[in-house]
């Protein structure tokens, strides 16, 4: 991971570029991440995710490492989840699904000093490439985050080998 990375992924908050209460920015590059994994999310989200990492997080996870170190980016790409109508055509009966219009990307990012308070996680969520600007959408995020298992550091995903 390059340093300018993780200079944008924690940031200083001000502007519309970053969210708000952890100021946590668009990290330069992510989408050349590695796939950490990927998830349908039913119910009334129904979209399909796509999970990033940057070389510290993917390390982590590889390594089994937890608590994950400072500097770990996770990244959540969302999209719709949709049927594929050409797809199904192909294959007769209704089976594929494929990801549809982009929704949202969040990021987690671990610093243990600035974000000690919410188990060492910042959190930030994009829509279009702008900060989601609610201070009520980032305050759930902690509280979220602090029901996922303890011994994987307050993250929901596990590492597809």
């Amino acid at each position: 991971m390059c340093v300018a990375s993780l200079v944008q992924a924690s940031a200083d908050g001000t502007g519309d570029d970053a969210s708000p209460v952890f100021g946590v920015r668009i990290p330069a590059g992510y989408r050349d991440w590695q796939l950490i994994s990927v998830a349908h999310e039913a119910g009334g989200l129904n979209d399909l995710r796509a999970m990033l990492g940057n070389d510290i997080a993917v390390r982590a996870f590889r390594d089994g490492t937890r608590p994950f170190p400072d500097g770990a980016i996770i990244a959540r790409i969302a999209w719709r989840y949709e049927p594929s109508a050409e797809n199904n055509a192909v294959f007769g009966q209704d089976q594929s699904f494929v990801a549809g219009a982009p929704t949202n990307i969040q990021f987690s990012v671990k610093d243990s000093t600035r974000y000690a308070s919410t188990g060492g996680w910042g959190f930030g969520q994009f829509e279009a490439g702008r900060a989601n600007l609610s201070e009520a959408l980032m305050n759930t995020c902690s509280p979220c985050h602090a029901r996922a298992p303890r011994d994987n550091d307050f993250v929901f995903t596990r590492y597809a080998r």
